[in-house]
């Protein structure tokens, strides 16, 4: 099915004709915006879309945004939409597709990550949560650690050792996980900002039923590869309006603040707007390349430019502003819902900016994937690749 700008526009009209957002409960008109195929555009017909090319995805959103209807809050729902959802299209069958992905678009339901461990954070391969086969069920034991919204989620994309005779690459797979299930325990982790947006996850005989497995039995390394590219494209691939983000708001605190300007200053605030440009422009062409494939490992170039320019751009945000910079907004202990770098002081951001370069894939293992895949160089020597992950010192 071809759908074009015009056609998708007449479609929302259409839409909104029969369904006023101004007299419909927010919940039902964004269930029924999915049924409409008006929520993922370039997503099956069925499945919330029509089949259409990715890039359109803006024009129903600017028409909906036109007409003051609500929207799906899709930041308080980033996994779900930006990960979880693409590898449940690509991997899960229907009716794991049929389940899921309507409530996760409209909100109804919030997901979470369960990748990371204490001990396999960038190599994520040598985790060691293990997935038991007790007939139609797969009983869980392990620790995640910095997974995002666990505290509020409904479900978690897992990854476990589910045979631990094959090498680490091998032996995975990959679940769907009740956040609600007996055995599952959430804790904050405080961070430096003060704030807990993180949190540990223990898995003590958790029973996942097989029917919440995505992809064949030891297929989860290749399952979860498939999120990871599209994790980082969701965290560096976004693309704000022009002097948008961070960049923006050092640009503010330039204009705003005349009498603290220097010649040093400016060069380096020009530097780094040129570069924030740069990787804005990019990521443009990369979600251009996506609306024709897969992301692939260009993503992971994107999300480093994004993490080291945030953190280059909140210490001169703060240098530049001197004493008052300094001052902290607020030291309350909570667990935000998202968060939010605008609302919040150049010191949260200077502090909160240090994890970019850690969360989503640090920038020392997106080096190796550009070197490897982007570049073709020759790949690290791996000792522990063809052994059996039982074997591996650890």
């Amino acid at each position: 099915m071809t759908v074009d700008a015009d056609e998708l526009r007449g479609k929302v009209g259409e839409f909104l004709a029969a369904n006023d957002p101004a007299q419909m409960d927010r919940l039902e008109f964004l269930r029924a915006r999915f049924d409409a195929g008006l929520a993922w555009v370039h997503f099956p017909a069925g499945l919330g879309g029509l089949g259409a090319a990715r890039e359109l995805q803006p024009v129903v959103d600017a028409a909906f945004a036109e007409a003051g209807a609500p929207d799906n809050k899709p930041q308080l729902n980033v996994i779900g939409l930006g990960m979880a959802a693409p590898t449940i299209l690509r991997f899960g069958n229907d009716e794991q597709r049929r389940r899921y992905l309507r409530p996760l678009w409209t909100g109804e339901e919030v997901w979470c990550q369960l990748f990371s461990e204490p001990g396999a954070g960038s190599d994520l391969a040598a985790l060691a949560t293990r997935a038991v086969r007790d007939g139609d069920e797969w009983v869980v034991d392990g620790q995640k650690v910095w997974t995002s919204l666990a505290h509020q989620a409904r479900w978690a994309i897992l990854v476990a050792r589910s045979d631990p005779d094959q090498p680490k690459h091998k032996g995975l797979s990959y679940f769907i996980c009740d956040m609600t299930a007996p055995g599952v325990e959430v804790r904050p982790l405080r961070q430096i900002t003060g704030e807990a947006e993180f949190n540990e996850v223990f898995l003590t005989g958790v029973r996942i039923p097989d029917a919440q497995r995505l992809g064949e039995v030891g297929q989860g390394w290749q399952v979860a590869l498939g999120t990871l590219m599209n994790e980082r494209v969701a965290i560096g691939g976004r693309a704000p309006a022009r002097e948008g983000g961070m960049i923006g708001l050092a640009a503010k605190a330039w204009r705003d603040h005349p009498e603290k300007r220097t010649h040093g200053l400016h060069d380096r605030l020009l530097r780094l707007w040129v570069e924030a440009e740069a990787t804005r422009l990019t990521s443009i062409r990369l979600r251009q390349q996506m609306a024709v494939g897969e992301p692939g490992p260009e993503g992971s170039a994107v999300k480093v430019a994004y993490s080291e320019q945030n953190q280059a751009i909140t210490g001169f945000e703060l240098e530049f502003l001197g004493e008052p910079g300094l001052g902290y907004d607020d030291w309350t202990f909570r667990q935000p819902e998202y968060t939010d770098f605008v609302k919040r002081g150049p010191g949260f951001r200077y502090l909160r900016a240090k994890g970019n370069s850690i969360e989503g894939g640090t920038t020392e293992i997106l080096r190796n994937i550009i070197a490897e895949r982007v570049l073709g160089l020759p790949p690290e020597i791996r000792t522990d690749k063809d052994r059996p992950w039982k074997e591996l010192p650890r």
